[in-house]
């Protein structure tokens, strides 16, 4: 397991909330999302429109709220199951109030460009106990399996199950991070591993595919899957990797602040988010939490005031209707 240098707090902050960000903006992206990154950016923190890629924003959207929801469930303690696997594709595929949504009840099946079946998916009826096995093995593995291998396989078997009509690929990226982020190996949330896999995207569906037959009942059930995992632990090497050269780059002497650690100990996970924001703006409003947190401008409104009153934020501005927010000075220092 990769070991990291404590950073300080608000350089953590800040490095948690980019990964998250690139890992949006990859895992849509190999989904056929045209938003730059920069673009993506700006719509996971301004809640920036984008005329002619309303589509492409709501993918943008979603998938940041999926990956919050994922760390929710994390920092609850919330086990894997089908209920949260089907909810977790409801907020990646039609946003975070829908209701879990069902497994498919018809046959799917992927095509190429020129409209040949690449893979054909298990029947719709088989479907149910496919995934009832799958979340019960995931629960179970970790007493003889290592995590990442587990990860892994769970991501592979997910997209080769294919429960739903659509966003297989997106829910398998997000699942395996998740059972990463359930047995430790979060690294700080610095990292993307959809990253890897766009930069080499003909070599990730290349070791997706396990059998040479396109139907799953004629070989890919049974298939050996030691090619997809040789490629998905080097991801996670490759990807670790550079978080490592990253906290190199940003750790210097005497960075351990005590005065630092004692400001920051009272604020929870998401002030601590917010607080990042502040190293690329100095004013914020309750549509920039609400964009970051993926909560209601109601929840938004009231967390502000919960913040001013521990002190670290002040009012700037006291219009009932565009109330803006800054730092208090103490935390200016931080920056």
């Amino acid at each position: 397991m990769v070991r990291l240098t404590v950073l300080p707090p608000l350089v953590a902050e800040q490095l948690r909330i980019q990964a998250h960000i690139r890992s949006t903006h990859f895992s849509t992206r190999i989904e056929g999302n045209r938003l730059t990154l920069k673009e993506a950016e700006e719509v996971i923190q301004q809640g920036r429109l984008i005329p002619g890629r309303e589509r492409d924003v709501q993918e943008v959207e979603r998938y940041y709220r999926a990956l919050q929801q994922v760390e929710n469930w994390v920092e609850c303690d919330q086990k894997i199951t089908e209920a949260r696997i089907q909810k977790l594709h409801a907020i990646l595929y039609t946003g975070r109030r829908t209701k879990a949504t069902p497994y498919r009840d018809g046959q799917n099946v992927i095509r190429d460009t020129n409209g040949g079946i690449v893979y054909m998916p298990p029947e719709a009826n088989d479907v149910p106990e496919l995934m009832t096995e799958m979340t019960k093995w995931i629960q179970s593995a970790k007493e003889e399996i290592p995590v990442p291998v587990i990860a892994g396989i769970a991501h592979y078997q997910l997209v080769t199950i294919h429960p739903f009509y659509d966003g297989n690929g997106r829910t398998a990226r997000t699942l395996a991070t998740w059972i990463l982020y359930n047995e430790g190996y979060d690294l700080g949330k610095f990292y993307a591993l959809e990253e890897f896999y766009s930069e080499d995207l003909e070599g990730y569906y290349e070791a997706l595919v396990t059998h040479p037959h396109h139907n799953y009942y004629f070989g890919r059930n049974e298939a050996d899957i030691t090619p997809w995992l040789d490629y998905f632990l080097k991801g996670m090497s490759v990807v670790f990797e550079r978080v490592a050269q990253v906290v190199r780059q940003k750790t210097e002497p005497g960075m351990e602040d005590p005065v630092a650690q004692d400001l920051l100990r009272p604020l929870d996970h998401r002030a601590r988010r917010i607080l990042g924001l502040f190293a690329q703006q100095a004013i914020i409003q309750s549509g920039d939490v609400a964009n970051l947190l993926g909560i209601s401008t109601r929840q938004a409104r009231e967390l502000l005031s919960n913040w001013v009153a521990q002190g670290w934020l002040v009012v700037l501005d006291t219009s009932r209707r565009g109330r803006k927010y800054g730092l208090d000075e103490k935390y200016q220092d931080l920056l």
